[in-house]
């Protein structure tokens, strides 16, 4: 089945009774027995869930996997893949991460004992590979700085030294980038952002091939609790049905975009992974199929920064990314603001930085808008 078709008619088992087109929304708790079988479908919507069961089987299929699950929120899967780890576990990280990421590694995680080496190429991350390390996580194209690391020179090096490669995919989604077939064990997505699309969930997914692995997290999964409702599984199901087309006119966009933004005189430097300049621009035609949706830019000064904020009218100052609303976002105030000022400053995020989720409003209504708001 063609990846389009996928998306809209999702996993082929079904559990409707009554021709529904529509997956049904099973909002049940708990479910009756009919027999003594320890391997029941269903009992406990903490355990399994139709709607949830039916939105995990749809992303693992879209990435090509076997087994999928999913949660509250993308943070709340990253928490459970850590519970896969123990005290004086290491893992090296990307160094330019989600905020929320990093303040779970080095406020939750390292506390519980796992240490974490943050490097930002496929050469440093190998190079920081020591023997008590287990475990690679990579977020690429990386936020906000859209660094690109190669996945399958890094998955080569992790699979001879037996350890995890995790990918987190919520910039590219399973539309333009299939890490597993890079050779990733286990794919994480924020599914509030592309796969939702509609900035009215917040929903993370797990998808891996290793059954042993699977059944791993999801006992930590049902132990922890953390799991997606039947109601947030619907909504991204829904969302997921026009993942194809949104992303393909956003990615169309955000090219024109980056383009007419290294004209301005008040832009200093664009970060657009579609530019031929970009460092990374070869490894991504290698790994991915398009350049997604996503750019980020440093302005001159923090004045101009600030009035093009507050001077936005179809933009919408304001966190996250993915929806149809496009979104204009000040990383150092909202998604990095509890990364340390130092760390932050080396990554680039300071305070004219700018980072642009581009939806699907009109190209000239979002370049107008930009204009007015820098010249106004």
């Amino acid at each position: 089945m063609d990846f389009e078709t996928l998306c809209v008619h999702g996993c082929k088992k079904q559990y409707d009774t009554v021709g529904a087109v529509a997956v049904p929304i099973f909002t049940s708790a708990t479910y009756e027995r009919f027999d003594f079988d320890p391997a029941a479908d269903f009992e406990y919507s903490r355990l399994t869930n139709p709607t949830r069961e039916h939105l995990e089987h749809t992303v693992a299929a879209l990435e090509g996997g076997q087994f999928g699950l999913a949660f509250s929120s993308g943070l709340a899967a990253t928490s459970v893949l850590m519970e896969l780890f123990s005290p004086g576990d290491h893992i090296v990280s990307s160094d330019d991460l989600y905020g929320g990421t990093h303040r779970l590694f080095t406020q939750i995680s390292q506390k519980n004992g796992v240490k974490f080496t943050f490097a930002n190429s496929a050469e440093s991350v190998i190079a920081a590979v020591t023997s008590e390390t287990k475990a690679v996580f990579l977020e690429t194209p990386s936020n906000p700085m859209m660094q690109v690391v190669d996945i399958a020179a890094v998955a080569q090096e992790t699979k001879k030294r037996g350890l995890l490669l995790i990918v987190d995919n919520t910039f590219m989604t399973p539309y333009l980038q299939k890490p597993l077939d890079l050779g990733a064990d286990i794919i994480l997505h924020s599914a509030t952002k592309y796969l939702s699309g509609h900035h009215d969930v917040l929903a993370g997914v797990l998808v891996l091939n290793d059954e042993k692995l699977n059944e791993r997290l999801r006992i930590i999964s049902k132990t922890i609790g953390s799991v997606l409702s039947p109601f947030d599984s619907y909504l991204v199901i829904r969302g997921i049905k026009t993942l194809p087309i949104r992303m393909e006119r956003s990615q169309e966009t955000t090219r024109v975009i980056a383009e007419w933004l290294i004209t301005r005189s008040e832009i200093k430097n664009v970060h657009y992974i579609g530019f031929e300049s970009h460092p990374s621009y070869e490894i991504t035609r290698r790994q991915s199929s398009g350049f997604g949706a996503m750019l980020s830019f440093t302005m001159h000064d923090e004045e101009t920064t600030k009035k093009l904020l507050m001077g936005v009218k179809v933009l919408k100052f304001a966190p996250s990314l993915g929806g149809v609303e496009s979104l204009i976002t000040y990383p150092m105030l909202q998604t990095h603001g509890d990364i340390p000022e130092e760390e932050r400053l080396v990554r680039g995020v300071d305070s004219c930085l700018v980072r642009l989720s581009i939806g699907l409003e009109s190209t000239k209504d979002l370049i107008d808008d930009l204009t007015q708001a820098l010249e106004g």
